[in-house]
């Protein structure tokens, strides 16, 4: 099983623990936080645009060039902003930290 703490637009932490292969937008919105997800994953859209935590974001795979596309269209990205539907969950990402952006 893998945790993942989300925090909300408005400082409050939820955790969520989910199997290793759940997308981390499948395992925010199990967290009930908003993100959409409208396209279904299929990177159409910006509406799982998340932040993780700088201390975390080294252990993600990098993200694609079609999705740093995509990251362009999204509201108040910074340089650790990935779209949730791309992050599948691994041991590898165990305890990391998800911050929702205002605007998402």
């Amino acid at each position: 099983m893998i945790g993942i703490r989300f925090i909300a637009r408005d400082g409050s932490v939820r955790e969520a623990t989910v199997e290793e292969g759940t997308s981390l937008l499948a395992a925010a919105q199990l967290a009930d936080q908003p993100l959409e997800g409208t396209c279904d994953g299929d990177m159409a859209c910006a509406t799982c645009h998340v932040l993780i935590d700088p201390a975390d974001f080294a252990r993600l795979p990098r993200a694609s060039a079609a999705e740093e596309d995509m990251l362009d269209l999204a509201y108040a990205t910074t340089r650790t902003s990935r779209l949730a539907c791309q992050v599948t969950l691994t041991a590898a990402l165990d305890g990391m930290t998800v911050r929702i952006p205002a605007g998402n």
